[in-house]
C-alpha cells in the first residue's frame, strides 16, 4: 500500500520539478535489445522442468505434444525470462564498472543521488501471446513505461518505475510481454514495523474453491489428504480438476500419513504480517506419499535442516479453519504435542 506524499508548497514545487526530470526517461528504451545466447532447446527445457518438478509431457515428449494439437515440444511459459539471462561474466563486468551507460542506468543514478537508494520489486505481470517452440530465437526490448509521483510506503518514500519488456522471435513476431515494476525508496525515513500480534485468527485466509474444498474440509477434521486420479492413480497437490498425467477428470482422496522430510525451507523476518510469530519458518515437505506441501514449522528456526524428518501438526485459525503445519518427527512411543488449540 502506498499514498501520495503531501508537502508544503515550496517542497511540492521541488518535487514536481524532480518528477519532471524523472519522466523525461519515459518512452526511452531502458537498455539495449537483449538477445538469447541459445535458441529454445530441449536440454534447457528438461533441466527447468526437472528442477521445478513439472511432469507435463508436452515439454519433453514430441508425440505427447503433437497429440494435443501442437506442432511439437513447447517450452513452459514461466521459463520465458531464463532464455535471456546473462552469465557470470556479464555480472562480474557490471560489478567492475563496465556496465553500459543506458537511460535506465541514468534514471537510477538520478534517483540514487536524491537519496532513493533502496530497491524492491513490486509487480511482475506476464502476457503470453504464443508458446515457445524448439528452435525459436528470442530477443527482448525494454522500454521505460512510467515513473510515478513520490509515494509514501511502509519501506519509505520513493518512486515506482514501470518497464515494459517485449519478447519477439526470429521473425520479429511478439511472443510475450512482461510489465515489471520496482520501487526506488529512501530507507532513512522508514519506521521499524511494530511486532505483529500472533493470534492465528488475524492471518489472511486461503481461497476455498470448488476444486480444493475437499482438502480444507478434511483439514477441519485434522486429516491430511491428497487428491488421487481414479483412472491412473497419480497423486497431485495442489488439487486441480484434471489429472496432469492422463487428463482424467475422475478423482478421489487418499489419506496421507502426515510424515515426510524437509525438501527446502525459508526463515522470514520481514515484513511482519499479523497473526504470525517471527522469525517465521516455512518448510517445503516431501510427504511419504510423494507429493509436496508448504506449511509453517513448529519449533526453533535453527532446528530445521534439509532432509530432517517431520510430522504433521495442526493449528486452529478460528472455529471454521484448521490448517496443517509440521514439527520435527518424534519416535513412535513419544506423544505429539498439539499447540494452538
Amino acid at each position: 500500500m502506498s499514498t501520495t506524499t503531501q508537502a508544503p508548497a515550496s517542497e511540492a514545487t521541488d518535487q514536481d520539478a524532480f518528477l519532471a526530470r524523472l519522466r523525461e526517461f519515459v518512452g526511452l528504451e531502458a537498455t539495449p535489445t537483449r538477445y538469447a545466447q541459445d535458441a529454445v532447446n530441449q536440454a534447457m527445457i528438461r533441466h527447468f522442468v526437472e528442477a521445478m518438478g513439472d511432469e507435463n509431457p508436452v515439454y519433453v515428449d514430441d508425440r505427447a505434444a503433437r497429440d494435443t494439437g501442437r506442432e511439437g515440444v513447447v517450452a513452459p511459459p514461466p521459463m520465458l525470462s531464463t532464455w535471456l539471462m546473462v552469465g557470470y561474466k556479464a555480472h562480474t563486468a557490471a560489478a567492475a564498472g563496465a556496465a553500459p551507460d543506458t537511460p535506465m542506468a541514468r534514471l537510477l543514478a538520478l534517483l540514487a543521488d536524491a537519496g532513493f537508494v533502496g530497491v524492491v520489486a513490486t509487480n511482475d505481470e506476464h502476457e503470453y501471446v504464443r508458446e515457445l517452440r524448439l528452435g525459436d530465437e528470442i530477443k527482448m526490448t525494454t522500454v521505460i513505461e512510467d515513473v510515478s509521483p513520490r509515494k509514501t510506503t511502509g519501506l519509505g518514500t520513493g518512486h515506482f518505475i514501470t518497464t515494459l519488456r517485449t519478447y519477439t522471435d526470429q521473425n520479429d513476431e511478439v511472443v510475450a510481454r512482461q510489465r515489471f515494476r520496482i520501487l526506488r525508496f529512501d530507507p532513512s525515513g522508514a519506521k521499524p514495523a511494530a511486532p505483529a500480534a500472533a493470534d492465528p485468527a488475524l492471518r489472511h485466509k486461503p481461497f476455498i474453491l470448488r476444486d480444493n474444498a475437499f482438502w480444507f474440509a478434511a483439514a477441519a477434521q485434522r486429516r491430511l489428504v491428497i487428491q488421487a486420479c481414479t483412472d491412473c492413480g497419480t497423486l497431485r497437490h495442489p488439487p486441480g480438476p484434471i489429472c496432469p498425467s492422463c487428463h482424467s477428470y475422475a478423482w478421489h482422496e487418499v489419506e496421507a500419513s502426515g510424515r515426510g522430510t524437509v525438501h527446502s525451507y525459508v526463515v522470514s523476518h520481514h515484513p511482519k504480517a499479523p497473526g504470525y510469530d517471527y522469525p517465521l519458518t516455512v518448510v517445503l515437505v516431501d510427504l511419504e506419499e510423494g507429493t509436496r506441501l508448504v506449511a509453517d514449522f513448529v519449533g526453533d528456526a535453527g532446528e530445521v535442516e534439509i532432509g530432517m524428518p517431520v510430522q504433521v501438526d495442526w493449528l486452529d485459525y478460528d472455529e471454521n479453519l484448521t490448517l496443517p503445519r509440521f514439527r520435527a518427527a518424534t519416535s513412535a512411543s513419544e506423544p505429539t504435542e498439539e499447540e494452538g488449540n
